[in-house]
């Protein structure tokens, strides 16, 4: 679902080729957690752009308020006050069964803990985002999940359950599943939180290759020398921009 524009961001996103250039805008973004003895402010008026394709690095220190612009950016939260776009889609506006259906459709999120369903298949979890937005018939699906995993060299463990791979093997799995519905943003937090040094730089690989593909990838880590491999780096702390 995609809501209309507003007059303001369509006078100043800038197009090439007819098509923005602008992935994802933030403007004056604040979230508190309301506490009955002090509430907490983690984020403080976020105002940023994303351009297309752009791999795009959040760090920080822990609290810094990485792990919650993502859960903003992706609808998995509601913010206090402001404004996210992602393309034509005003983010703020959704409640939370939109949310759902415009990030499942729209958006391919890699969680820190994975979040693979332990009961399904290596190949069920990578197609399970076809099956909730009904993409394709169920050979298609699958045949688009085996092509996932074999790019991302996994394809010999796709009838095996998620505790029977690697933690690395893992985390490619995850990627592959947020790859299935071919979604032009991905975002990603702490992807290196479960991998050794090695195995970390692999998935970043991966990232910039993506990018390169023309999809815009968001990656939170408090790793420098993994945020260093970005297009560029945005710094967070105490729920600011520095």
């Amino acid at each position: 679902m995609k809501l209309t524009q507003p007059f303001s961001r369509t006078q100043k996103t800038a197009k090439q080729d007819g098509i923005p250039t602008t992935m994802i805008h933030l403007a004056q973004v604040v979230k508190v957690y309301p506490s009955p003895s002090n509430p907490v402010t983690a984020l403080k008026g976020i105002s940023m752009e994303v351009r297309r394709g752009e791999f795009l690095a959040i760090t920080g220190r822990s609290s810094a308020g990485k792990t919650t612009l993502l859960n903003l950016l992706t609808g998995l939260d509601h913010l206090t006050s402001g404004e996210i776009w992602v393309e034509d889609t005003a983010v703020h506006r959704l409640n939370e069964e939109q949310a759902t259906i415009w990030r499942g459709k729209n958006v391919g999120v890699i969680f820190q803990s994975f979040q693979l369903i332990p009961t399904l298949t290596v190949l069920q979890n990578v197609t399970l985002p076809m099956d909730f937005a009904a993409r394709g018939s169920l050979r298609q699906r699958q045949e688009r999940g085996m092509a996932l995993l074999t790019q991302l060299e996994i394809a010999q463990h796709a009838y095996k359950r998620p505790a029977q791979v690697s933690g690395g093997q893992q985390q490619r799995i995850a990627i592959a599943r947020a790859l299935a519905n071919d979604s032009a943003l991905v975002v990603a937090d702490e992807p290196n939180g479960s991998l050794d040094s090695q195995t970390a730089q692999g998935v970043v690989v991966i990232f910039k290759e993506l990018s390169k593909q023309g999809k815009t990838v968001v990656m939170v880590t408090h790793d420098p020398e993994l945020a260093s491999t970005a297009d560029r780096i945005i710094t967070l702390s105490d729920g600011e921009i520095v």
